[in-house]
């Protein structure tokens, strides 16, 4: 995941920085941008091809990989953590059992996705953006306590990090294996937790208000070093010290789990506060990769508003499903979406990557006589 961050740096602000560059008014008068509009503008009318394939990906990446079935999924698992940890109230469904937690927490969810994306009930979403930071606040304050009461076993959650990554710890070998394991698992999740290279965030940046393109893929790539380099670092120095890592659980099960054994509270308490944290964050993710689906829909199909609005019929049914579905399936079919969304966007940023420079240097010219005229 390190790795993948620092790479990531380097491509968020190559695709941020170029969303900005050729991003187009919209009719409505509204500023829009992304990847399908740097390669049709930046590398010319034949490659928009190209653009549609990434624009199709972004809608399947909207419907079934970050947008829905992982968030969903994670947020009906920490509820569940929370309200029936032993499963004790149970319903067969599809050939399985689940809880009746989760499937009430999955509902519920739904119908909240439904008003704001259908119903237009923008207040749900104003009220989620306030609340956000300060849930981001607090669960760094919460990772932070189980690091300080856990001090002095940091340095050997790093050397069991790097072993364990670079295969040093495997059979006689499995070493290569064990590393191309740790390389898949770490950049997949990597990209997952901050869309480096995915083209997702430079839909958003194109709507920025700055008049210089080489400023926002700074702005952008910061948030590619806060959420991997700063915050997956800290998650994973938590689950590492705790050992959860290591008692056969998957998907939000192992963080719930490392709270409840890190941190000084009641195990209840600890995994309130990794649930309501988890059911903004992805309520919000839900929210926003809506409008950057819409965003990839609409390219494809040249604006037609009646098929958008049927598709958003479809993004709050595969919400409704996401809670149904194993947590493997989720993340394999996620990471599945987010390599092949990825492809089209790497290609045009290898291709403009003069551009890039041109645009960096220009910025640092513009720089360096600003701090003269001063």
């Amino acid at each position: 995941m390190w790795l993948a961050a620092l790479v990531g740096t380097v491509t968020k602000y190559s695709e941020c920085l170029l969303a900005v560059k050729y991003r187009v008014v919209a009719d409505d008068g509204h500023i829009i941008g992304g990847p399908f509009y740097y390669i049709e503008n930046g590398m010319g009318k034949n490659w928009k091809w190209l653009g549609k394939i990434f624009a199709f990906f972004g809608v399947g990446v909207g419907l079934m990989g970050i947008g829905t079935f992982t968030q969903i999924n994670g947020i009906t698992s920490a509820v569940n953590d929370f309200f029936d940890p032993d499963n004790s109230w149970t319903v067969d469904l599809f050939g399985r059992t689940y809880s009746w937690t989760v499937i009430i927490a999955g509902i519920l969810l739904t119908i909240c996705v439904a008003l704001v994306i259908i119903g237009g009930l923008q207040r749900i979403s104003s009220v989620a953006q306030i609340i956000v930071p300060f849930m981001a606040l607090t669960y760094v304050v919460t990772v932070l306590i189980i690091l300080l009461t856990n001090l002095s076993a940091i340095p050997a959650a790093i050397v069991e990090i790097v072993e364990s990554a670079f295969g040093l710890r495997a059979a006689a070998g499995g070493a290569v294996g064990a590393m191309i394991v740790a390389m898949q698992k770490g950049i997949a999740r990597g990209i997952f937790s901050n869309e480096a290279g995915l083209g997702s965030a430079p839909i958003a940046a194109a709507a920025a208000q700055t008049d210089s393109p080489a400023k926002q893929g700074l702005v952008s790539m910061l948030g590619t070093f806060i959420d991997t380099i700063i915050i997956c670092t800290m998650t994973g120095l938590a689950i590492v010290i705790t050992g959860a890592w290591d008692m056969g659980l998957e998907g939000v099960a192992v963080t719930t789990k490392a709270f409840q054994m890190g941190l000084p509270f009641p195990p209840q308490i600890a995994s309130f506060i990794l649930m309501i944290c988890l059911v903004f964050f992805a309520f919000t993710t839900i929210l926003g990769w809506d409008y950057y689906s819409e965003r990839c829909l609409e390219y494809l199909v040249g604006g037609k508003r009646k098929i958008v609005k049927g598709y958003r019929w479809l993004y709050i049914l595969c919400v409704f499903i996401g809670p149904f579905m194993t947590v493997s399936a989720v993340w394999t079919i996620a990471d599945i979406f987010n390599g092949l969304m990825a492809l089209p966007n790497l290609v045009a940023i290898v291709a403009l990557s003069g551009v890039v420079v041109a645009e960096t240097k220009k910025y640092l010219d513009q720089v360096k006589l600003g701090k003269k005229n001063n």
